[in-house]
C-alpha cells in the first residue's frame, strides 16, 4: 500500500457523498454534462486570500499568478479578489485584459518573449519583467518606435536559492532574469534611455512548505533589491519578492504556517533601508491561492484484476492531471489525495475494503492516478476524485494527446 496524500480540510461530506461548494459530485457532473471534470471553489479560494492577508502586512500585495489556472470565468472572479496580475507570454496578457484587469495591474515575465508580444505590452501599459540585455534592447526600440516610453521593471537571477523549494529559481546559471552582478548597470541604461523603471522580480523557488525558508528567502530579497538598488543610484517603485508558498500534496506534508512569514515581514518592513523606503510590495502567488481548490473528476469505466492487482480504469488520465500521474517534475512517483468521490468519508482508511490502482484511459503506463492506494470498494460508473487539482491541471496537461481532448470546468 502507498499512503495517498491529505485531502485539504474544506471539503466535506453529504450521505457520504463529495461536497465541493455545497454541490455533491454527482450534481455536478451531471450539470456539466459529463466527466472528466475540474471543479473549483470560490469559497475556498476566497477563504484562502483572505488568510494571506490577515497574516501579511498590509504593505504587501498580493497578486495572482496567471499560469497556475487561467480558466476565463476563474480568472474574471479573481480579478476582484486580488491586487495585480503576472502573466508569462501574449496569450495570457489577451486572457488578462478580456478578464478586465487593468494594464497597470499586470505584469509580464517570461525568457522567451516574443517583439510582437513586447510591443503590445508596451502599447498596453504593462510592466515588463525584462529578463536579458537583449530584451531590453528590444523592449527600449520599440518604445522609442512607438514613441511610448515602457514601464520595465527587471526580473533578477539572485545568487541564492530558496531552501527545500520544490522548484528552483534561482541561485546559479538560469534561463530567467539577469544574474545580479550584471543588474546594476542594466538599471542605468533603462533610466538612460528613458523608460520608466519599476523596479524588481526576485523569485528564487516554489511549493515550499517550511515558513523558515520563505522567511530566509525574503529577507535576502529585500536584502538584495537595496544593494542593487544603492549600486545603480535609483530608488525601487516596486519590488515582486515572488512567493514559493507551497501546498502539501503528499503524505507526511503539512500546511504552510503563514504566520511567522506575516511577522518576520512586518520586522522587515520596520526597518527598512533608505532605497526601499517608498516600494511598493508584492507577493505573487498562484497555486497557494487555488490548487487546494481544485477537484478532477473522473469516471470509473472498466475493473479489472491483473495478477491479482485490481486497476480502477477512468474516462481521465494524465493529459488532464500531468502532475497527479507524476510526470510534471517528480522524482519520485507518490500519490496525489484522492478518493471515491460518491463513496466519500473523511475516515476512509476506516471503511476502506481494498487496494487499488488508479489509471486513465491512455494507451501508455505513465497514466497513473494513484497506485496501491486503499480505498472503498468502487464499481464501474462510481466517481473518483482528485485533489490539489486547481493549479497546474488543464491548462499544464497534454490535452490532444491520443485524441482525447480537454476536460470540462466549473467554478462553483
Amino acid at each position: 500500500m502507498k499512503p495517498l496524500g491529505p485531502i485539504p480540510a474544506e471539503f466535506a461530506a453529504s450521505q457520504g457523498e463529495l461536497l465541493i461548494g455545497q454541490r455533491t459530485a454527482s450534481a455536478l457532473v451531471k450539470e456539466a454534462g459529463g466527466t472528466p471534470l475540474f471543479v473549483y471553489s470560490r469559497d475556498i479560494i476566497a477563504a484562502r486570500i483572505a488568510a494571506v492577508r490577515a497574516a501579511m502586512p498590509a504593505r504587501v500585495a498580493l497578486h495572482y499568478a496567471m499560469k497556475a489556472n487561467p480558466y476565463a470565468p476563474l480568472l474574471a472572479w479573481i480579478a476582484d479578489q486580488v491586487d495585480g496580475l503576472d502573466i508569462a507570454s501574449g496569450g495570457e496578457l489577451e486572457a488578462a485584459r478580456a478578464a478586465g484587469f487593468l494594464p497597470r495591474e499586470i505584469s509580464f515575465a517570461g525568457p522567451g518573449k516574443r517583439d510582437a508580444e513586447l510591443e503590445a505590452a508596451i502599447a498596453a501599459g504593462v510592466t515588463l519583467n525584462i529578463e536579458s540585455e537583449g530584451e531590453a534592447q528590444r523592449a527600449l526600440a520599440i518604445g522609442d518606435r512607438r514613441s511610448v516610453a515602457p514601464r520595465l521593471a527587471i526580473r533578477v537571477n539572485p545568487a541564492f536559492e530558496m531552501r527545500g523549494s520544490g522548484m528552483k529559481m534561482g541561485g546559479g546559471a538560469k534561463p530567467f532574469g539577469v544574474d545580479e552582478e550584471r543588474v546594476p548597470a542594466m538599471v542605468r541604461n533603462i533610466v538612460e534611455n528613458g523608460a520608466h523603471f519599476r523596479g524588481f522580480h526576485i523569485y528564487a523557488g516554489s511549493q515550499a512548505l517550511d515558513p523558515q525558508a520563505i522567511i530566509e528567502t525574503q529577507a535576502q530579497v529585500i536584502a538584495l533589491a537595496a544593494r542593487l538598488a544603492d549600486d545603480a543610484l535609483v530608488s525601487v517603485p516596486h519590488l515582486n519578492m515572488g512567493g514559493g508558498f507551497g501546498i502539501p500534496y503528499f503524505a507526511k506534508d503539512e500546511p504552510l504556517d503563514l504566520a511567522p512569514i506575516g511577522a518576520a515581514l512586518a520586522r522587515q518592513f520596520a526597518d527598512l533601508p533608505p532605497a526601499l523606503s517608498d516600494t511598493q510590495f508584492a507577493i505573487e502567488l498562484g497555486r497557494y491561492l487555488v490548487g487546494e481548490a481544485g477537484v478532477y473528476l473522473t469516471r470509473i469505466v472498466d475493473r479489472k484484476v491483473s495478477h491479482g492487482v485490481t486497476y480502477l480504469i477512468t474516462d481521465g488520465g494524465l493529459h488532464h492531471q500531468l502532475a497527479a500521474s507524476g510526470n510534471f517534475g517528480t522524482v519520485v512517483r507518490r500519490n496525489y489525495p484522492v478518493a471515491i468521490a460518491n463513496r466519500f468519508d473523511s475516515t476512509a482508511t476506516e471503511t476502506a475494503t481494498e487496494e487499488v490502482n488508479i489509471v486513465g484511459c491512455l494507451c501508455t503506463p505513465l497514466d497513473r492516478l494513484a497506485d496501491g492506494a486503499y480505498l472503498p470498494r468502487a464499481q464501474v460508473d462510481d466517481i473518483v476524485a482528485v485533489f490539489c487539482a486547481g493549479a497546474y491541471g488543464a491548462s499544464a496537461s497534454p490535452a490532444t494527446f491520443l485524441g482525447q481532448g480537454p476536460a470540462r470546468e466549473l467554478l462553483v
